[in-house]
């Protein structure tokens, strides 16, 4: 277990990295994700096993969780669902060793943000995190809050209430969510909604948009009538 410079991971400057968990029982890689994440800015701590990495998440508080599903004790898919089923939505990204489908929609489906496929470039690992927080954080002016039929979306605390009271959704479902209903009545495609809220092109393969937008709903309950699928075409948000 290592720790690399780790800066606050709560601290209000948008400059900083703040700390990143991995949790990777394959030293050499751990060891890349490490010194790229820790060039690029970022706090980094390594967990070589799935329940070291539970305990530093929770003791912790990263700003971010890189988990490998295939891990020593505990996989990273398990730690995701603890961490979930504690009320913990700290962003989450799979590293897997196979490009198969059913294991990126179990991990999505847990509340995972995005997925790398190992081998994997340590640059794109880095962008895909760098992507995350930059819409964790928000735009540095204000926002106002978006409503659309019972659902109030605020930008800048980052929250979502319905007709229940406060929705939990993961970071890259509030993403999704907010770049629908900041269009009201605008028809995406899922390449457009893959480009603009996880920031890289359709080979990630648009189920991704699909298990998502699955998730968005069922989390919205009876106000999921809101976003409407458009057969053959992609997905509106329309009160």
């Amino acid at each position: 277990m290592t720790t690399a410079r780790a800066p606050d991971p709560h601290s209000p400057g948008r400059e900083t990295g703040g700390l990143i968990l991995v949790v990777e029982d394959e030293r050499p890689i751990a060891d890349l994700i490490r010194l790229y994440l820790t060039r690029d800015g970022f706090g980094v701590h390594v967990c070589a096993d799935g329940p070291a990495g539970l305990a530093a998440a929770r003791r912790l508080r990263p700003v971010l969780c890189v988990l490998d599903i295939a891990l020593p004790g505990m996989s990273g898919t398990e730690i995701c669902r603890q961490l979930r089923a504690d009320g913990d939505w700290t962003p989450v990204i799979f590293l897997t060793a196979r490009d198969d489908e059913t294991d990126r929609i179990v991990g999505l489906e847990l509340g995972a943000d995005d997925y790398v496929t190992k081998p994997f470039s340590p640059r794109e690992l880095v962008a895909r995190v760098r992507a995350i927080r930059r819409r964790a954080l928000g735009p540095p002016d204000a926002e106002p809050v978006h409503t659309l039929g019972p659902i109030a979306l605020d930008p800048a605390r980052r929250t979502v209430t319905a007709a229940q009271g406060p929705v939990a959704l993961t970071s890259t479902e509030f993403d999704l969510l907010a770049h629908l209903i900041r269009r009201p009545g605008r028809v995406f495609t899922r390449d457009e909604l893959l480009a603009a809220v996880w920031g890289y092109a359709a080979h990630a393969g648009t189920r991704t948009v699909d298990v998502h937008i699955a998730q968005v709903r069922a989390k919205l309950g009876a106000a999921a009538a809101v976003i409407r699928t458009v057969r053959g075409v992609g997905y509106t948000a329309d009160g």
